[in-house]
């Protein structure tokens, strides 16, 4: 029971960042929220949590530790609501925002299928490249790749996005192959309006390196079908050109320049239970972006 306690504790805290928050929430004293988060950190023998008088923020073993924490949490509260109701279905309403492009390819499926499987749920999609306030707008969910710089919220990471250089056999038997990343200087690159370079490993290093040729667009799905058409050189993610990459419709090249892959998360608002029905949406998109199957099976 005190290490339920602890653990409810340091994920209470490290949700709303606050210990008077978390200490009402629970019904106790924030001395003993405080004293719960410390048999914690004695116990594992880790720090957890940076506690000032102005703020917490997560320590980078408290940020591992704090995803276990919450799905221990959530499979909890599912079991003894299926114990208590005799078995319980999501309802309700879902809204989810998704970037565009990525949304209308790999998040619409999915949500497709979890109304399908879960008729009680009524379903709002809004696709956009901004950035969403998930509590100004109501927000269950937000989808988002790369690094996350809102430390307020809650992330949970579905999988990992790598992008490549690709082109067409066409391009690449009348061309040929860059054998690095400065040879890319030597070839025709087709560019994203708003980019300033690809971002490779150069030496050892992640670099941005700046590329030009004579065809340039803001819309991704643009070049995808460039460099398909043999136009030139894409740096595009494998989300976009997996399914093309499988069936030889796009080779990869500079592979073993490849910058590392980012991450892929699930964004919710501070609160302490998710509904059933968004557990249950994140759960589904987990297992099938987690999957490295999956990007070849529908990267198109």
């Amino acid at each position: 029971m005190d290490q339920f306690k602890q653990i409810s504790a340091f994920v209470g805290v490290a949700s709303r960042g606050n210990m008077s928050a978390t200490a009402r929430a629970e019904g106790v004293t924030p001395a003993i929220i405080g004293r719960r988060l410390d048999a914690l950190e004695e116990r594992l023998g880790v720090k957890l949590l940076l506690r000032t008088t102005r703020r917490i923020s997560l320590t980078f073993e408290g940020a591992a530790f704090l995803e276990d924490c919450q799905r221990i949490l959530r499979e909890l509260a599912d079991a003894e609501g299926a114990v208590s109701l005799g078995g319980i279905r999501p309802g309700g309403h879902l809204k989810i925002s998704a970037p565009a492009g990525f949304g209308r390819r790999h998040v619409a499926p999915l949500l497709k299928r979890f109304v399908e499987d879960n008729p009680d749920v009524t379903v709002r999609l809004d696709l956009s490249d901004r950035l969403v306030d998930l509590v100004e707008e109501n927000v269950d969910c937000a989808i988002r790749i790369g690094d996350l710089a809102d430390s307020s919220l809650i992330s949970i990471r579905l999988g990992e996005m790598q992008r490549v250089v690709v082109a067409s056999p066409a391009y690449i038997a009348k061309f040929g192959v860059p054998p690095a990343p400065t040879s890319l200087a030597e070839h025709n690159c087709l560019s994203l309006r708003q980019q300033r370079g690809w971002t490779l490993r150069v030496e050892g290093e992640v670099r941005l390196v700046k590329v030009s040729g004579n065809f340039e667009c803001n819309d991704g799905a643009v070049l995808h079908d460039w460099a398909l058409d043999g136009k030139g050189l894409a740096w595009r993610s494998l989300w976009e050109v997996g399914a093309d990459i499988a069936a030889g419709r796009l080779v990869t090249v500079l592979d073993e320049f490849a910058a590392p892959a980012v991450g892929i998360h699930a964004v919710v608002p501070q609160r302490r239970h998710l509904p059933l029905r968004v557990r249950l949406f994140i759960d589904l998109l987990k297992a099938n972006w987690r999957d490295p199957a999956y990007w070849a099976a529908t990267g198109a």
